[in-house]
């Protein structure tokens, strides 16, 4: 049985890996996503793929990427990556790699990915969000992925928790990733996210507890799951806060036993929810 190349592009790295079919992560490698304009970026990718393949055959590529995107993903325009812009990344990969590709949002493949091998297994409805350099989430309704028109389904992160906020790189103003995300806590404080403050810890713990809050209530989801690296960094300070924040704000019958917990995939979440997009579309053709 072939394994799946999984390839992640995030704000800050390039990820590619080889995952097996149990979801078990065989070769992986990385690189910064900065780089001069998007020719180069995707070079990056190229080579990171290349390098992980080594010349092994697989069944096909899955990728995990920020957004926004068109179509399902046949242009992209991550808002923390500029040199993307309506970016046909799914086809020149194709291209360049000579095998099938399938792509989506970061955020929703490592929902899937949670669902597959991770904490989430076993569920029908919950929400799995990423609070990183950006933040995003995906959401499983019924046992099925939550698309959208055009694949842009789960962006949490553009929920306004803050009326008057600072502005956002989406363009609006007081949303939870200009408020709570890596990016937005080292543009406060001028230091990366990783040396904030309890204080700080707890605040953005609020203010993603309130998003959470609003989500389950519009559509009954028991169970939340929280990865990426701010997220897992901050710890109990932050998931404490998460926890009673979206409790005061959920008085409903139905949400009030909600489950927030860290997501168990930890820092191979990504490249586990690129191969699981890959195994989802697959499974749905």
């Amino acid at each position: 049985m072939k394994d799946i190349l999984a390839l992640d592009v995030g704000a800050t790295k390039l990820a590619a890996a080889r995952v097996t079919l149990d979801g078990v992560i065989k070769k992986r490698s990385s690189t910064s996503t900065q780089s001069s304009d998007g020719e180069e970026l995707f070079q990056k990718l190229v080579s990171l793929s290349e390098a992980v393949l080594e010349g092994v055959e697989v069944d096909g590529c899955g990728v995990g990427s920020a957004g926004p995107m068109t179509n399902n993903g046949e242009e992209i325009s991550p808002l923390n990556i500029p040199q993307w812009r309506n970016f046909p990344l799914r086809s020149k990969l194709s291209e360049a790699l000579d095998m099938p590709v399938v792509l989506d949002n970061d955020a929703k493949a490592i929902a899937l990915g949670e669902g597959w091998v991770g904490a989430a297994s076993g569920y029908k409805n919950y929400l799995a969000m990423v609070v990183s350099t950006g933040i995003g989430g995906g959401f499983v309704i019924d046992g099925k992925l939550l698309n959208g028109e055009a694949g842009n389904a789960g962006h949490i992160g553009h929920i306004n928790v803050e009326s008057g906020g600072p502005l956002c790189v989406c363009g609006s103003s007081g949303c939870l990733e200009a408020v709570a995300s890596g990016g937005a806590i080292e543009k406060e404080t001028g230091m990366p996210a990783e040396e904030a403050s309890e204080e700080v810890k707890a605040r953005c713990g609020h203010y993603v507890g309130k998003a959470i809050s609003i989500a389950v209530n519009l559509l009954n989801i028991p169970t939340v799951l929280i990865g990426g690296s701010v997220a897992l960094g901050f710890g109990p300070i932050f998931l404490n806060q998460v926890r009673s924040t979206a409790a005061s704000f959920c008085g409903l019958d139905f949400t009030k036993n909600l489950e927030i917990n860290f997501a168990s995939l930890k820092d191979e979440a990504p490249l586990i929810g690129a191969a699981a997009v890959w195994l989802n579309t697959k499974g749905s053709n």
